[in-house]
């Protein structure tokens, strides 16, 4: 066998939307992405969501999951809890068990639909911490289905993800960045799914199939990046960067030179697991696992974007 191109460094599910992420040893993979990964969202009184983009207090927000919840086999119990600590606030403990209640008029870009309610104790903590009427709902696979854009991915889902079920990222592109940066920034200004190491600076652009544990996934369009970057994530604090520099040399106009230039800067790819839906035990990526690249392009300018 071909020698990898790269390896797994970390794993990264949200749970919740714009919350601070879970860093994994090793995650499931699922129809709609890695399990637990964007299940719940944080809503305003209209059922809109909220993200980093407009309240990045959000950024503040530490999530916990049970170990085991990360079994292949595990299902919760009444015991089960989801933990959010926010500063100055007290614990919020959320039941794993599925709410009974629905929220209607849930819209996030152009999906709208149902969810489930957490209730009146997650909304109200929500309200508190952030100084306006929300409410934190759970995404209702019985019912619902967010499919990807089938312009990119045909006949894949996800949950709250913004459009894709995976984000890829490699550590090679964030050290080249770092580089150049007046004050190097960490990865979890990307929010990344699974960051690679060892193949060369913004090279996970030009990868259309590659292969994780034996799992196939394809690279299905460059993660265009909104101001969640330049939110420091310790902090809640927005500033200029990177996206300032992002500009000079990661943008629409600099790699994708034959399209009409929008003004915006990639970093990452978004990808879907070509073999999520099979009912096969035991697909999971772990950190570690080698990285295969089976077709890529020759230029970025080939890119989708």
């Amino acid at each position: 066998m071909a020698e990898p191109s790269a390896r797994v460094k970390s794993i990264f599910i949200y749970p919740v939307k714009s919350c601070k992420g879970i860093s994994l040893s090793e995650a499931l993979v699922t129809p709609t992405g890695f399990r637990w990964d964007r299940q719940w969202l944080v809503v305003n009184e209209n059922g809109r969501m909220l993200t980093q983009r407009v309240q990045p207090k959000l950024a503040l927000v530490e999530v916990e999951l049970p170990k085991e919840a990360f079994s292949e086999s595990w299902e919760p119990t009444s015991d089960s809890y989801m933990v959010l600590k926010a500063p100055g606030m007290d614990t919020l403990k959320v039941s794993l068990i599925k709410p009974r209640d629905v929220v209607e008029h849930v819209s996030m870009w152009y999906w709208n639909g149902s969810a489930l309610d957490e209730g009146p104790n997650a909304a109200e903590w929500f309200s508190k911490f952030l100084g306006n009427p929300y409410r934190l709902v759970r995404f209702d696979q019985a019912s619902q289905i967010r499919e990807t854009d089938p312009s990119f991915a045909n006949g894949y889902k996800t949950l709250f993800n913004d459009q894709f079920p995976y984000l890829v990222l490699s550590q090679d592109s964030l050290n080249a960045l770092n580089k150049i940066l007046k004050e190097p920034i960490p990865v979890n200004r990307f929010r990344p799914n699974i960051l690679v190491e060892g193949c060369g600076p913004f090279s996970e652009d030009l990868w259309k199939e590659f292969k994780i544990n034996k799992l196939t996934f394809n690279g299905v369009r460059l993660c265009s990046r909104c101001k969640v970057p330049r939110t420091d994530q310790e902090t809640g604090i927005v500033g200029t960067e990177p996206t300032e520099t992002l500009q000079r040399f990661r943008s629409d106009k600099v790699l994708l030179p034959h399209k009409k230039p929008q003004g915006q800067v990639y970093v990452g790819q978004h990808s879907v697991c070509k073999d999520c839906f099979t009912g096969d035990k035991g697909k999971i990526v772990k950190v570690g696992d080698p990285v295969y690249i089976v077709k890529q392009l020759s230029s970025t300018a080939e890119a989708a974007a």
